[in-house]
């Protein structure tokens, strides 16, 4: 069938020599993979490869078949043109990594609108603000509340914060975060990204906290796989 929507892309992958495997999460199917037949040789394709890079949005038209096979494009356009994603290299770097964690994270074929225009919406807000240090950060600790599992904030004063239960509590248990380390997780909690250059990381925090909300994802989704890019991510914001 063929169906029309927007998409961001999540993974790209060489397949043979001039083929592109690509998986994007889409506002009306939710995440969908596609075969792009020949796009590294044709020069004359409206489809070009550049099209694929990590966190780009596209209108799509395209074939969709059966949940878990192949699709086929048959048209493709950007539908938002970052200014500085590819351009700067903090940027480019948690492009890439959010990029993996969101692939990572997302295997529903199907649609979420909310979550979708989240993804656009603070993707848009990456490209054109130059304070994003602890963008990662933010976009993480959010994202959990569209993936089911962000903290219970009802006894966000307590000591401790059971990871494994995602909740606050008196008691200290084997994966449970306190002290300093807590101290800075909880100033992410309840923000936006309108107020991100108020949260005041050092390095040594910000890869503490990074440290913590990858423990977390890895906690609550099965399936989840630590992003080949994280070490990229902590040797940039070192």
């Amino acid at each position: 069938m063929i169906e029309s929507t927007k998409a961001i892309v999540l993974s790209s992958i060489k397949y043979g020599d001039t083929s592109l495997i690509t998986t994007c999460y889409t506002e009306n199917y939710g995440i969908k993979s596609y075969l792009l037949r020949g796009v590294l040789k044709s020069k004359k394709s409206n489809i070009k490869a550049a099209y694929f890079q990590p966190l780009m949005q596209l209108q799509l038209t395209a074939n969709h078949n059966n949940k878990g096979t192949l699709n086929s494009l048959k048209e493709v356009s950007v539908s938002h043109f970052y200014n500085a994603i590819y351009t700067d290299i903090k940027k480019q770097t948690i492009a890439l990594f959010l990029a993996e964690m969101v692939y990572n994270s997302i295997k529903e074929e199907e649609q979420n609108s909310d979550l979708f225009k989240y993804l656009e919406t603070s993707f848009l807000w990456l490209d054109t603000h130059t304070n994003c240090s602890n963008f990662h950060l933010l976009f993480l600790l959010n994202l959990t509340k569209y993936l089911g599992f962000y903290p219970e904030l009802n006894v966000v004063k307590a000591p401790y914060f059971d990871l494994l239960e995602g909740s606050f509590s008196i008691n200290n248990k084997p994966n449970a975060v306190s002290g300093e380390n807590l101290s800075q997780f909880k100033k992410l909690l309840g923000i936006n990204f309108d107020v991100l250059d108020q949260v005041d990381f050092n390095a040594a925090n910000r890869q503490a906290v990074l440290t913590i909300l990858v423990q977390y994802y890895e906690l609550h989704l099965g399936s989840f796989k630590k992003p080949k890019s994280l070490n990229v991510l902590k040797a940039v914001f070192s």
